[in-house]
């Protein structure tokens, strides 16, 4: 019997096209052990601005979906960058979307800001994904400072330190799993 293979959500905070924060999901999920089957939503676009009165047991399509997505995944990987000093607004609205559901309650999370600072929007990151009772720890956070100039266009990181926390970074987010 193959085992199952553990199910990764990897979430990317920014809607540009290949983005820093997709290559760095994509440089991960190249670089997680085999047992690991990672899939990258990029559809936060697609997510319509929050509505509570619509947060009931009949949720938007778009919404239902990435709940789904999270339901189902075994963890969830979140990379983002900073914008104005905060979290992405669609990032922020996704995750509003969750607040009335317990899909993050003890599931196993990474969190990665990667901007041109990104201290402020990383924090709020932290604080809203322990509001949603997500499971992390200090070793499965990452805050990586000046992303531009540390991962070249092809997404091959090109700065020794960042590629040594990512490799850090990875074999934590692994071990939540054993």
């Amino acid at each position: 019997m193959i085992p199952k293979k553990i199910k990764i959500l990897a979430i990317t905070g920014s809607t540009r096209k290949n983005s820093s924060n997709y290559k760095i999901l994509k440089y991960i999920s190249e670089h997680i052990k085999s047992e690991f089957e990672v899939e990258i939503f990029e559809d936060l676009a697609e997510i319509p601005h929050f509505n509570p009165d619509l947060d009931n047991e009949n949720p938007p399509e778009n919404v239902a979906f990435f709940r789904n997505k999270i339901n189902e995944a075994d963890g969830v990987l979140i990379c983002t960058p900073e914008y104005v000093f905060s979290l992405p607004g669609s990032l922020k609205n996704a995750l509003e979307w969750c607040v009335s559901t317990t899909i993050f309650s003890n599931k196993n999370i990474g969190l990665i800001t990667a901007s041109a600072s990104g201290e402020m929007g990383h924090k709020q990151l932290l604080l809203i994904m322990k509001t949603l009772e997500a499971k992390f720890l200090d070793n499965t956070q990452l805050l990586i400072q000046g992303i531009r100039g540390k991962i070249n266009e092809e997404g091959k990181i090109i700065n020794e330190e960042t590629e040594s926390e990512l490799q850090d970074f990875i074999c934590n987010f692994e071990s939540q799993f054993n």
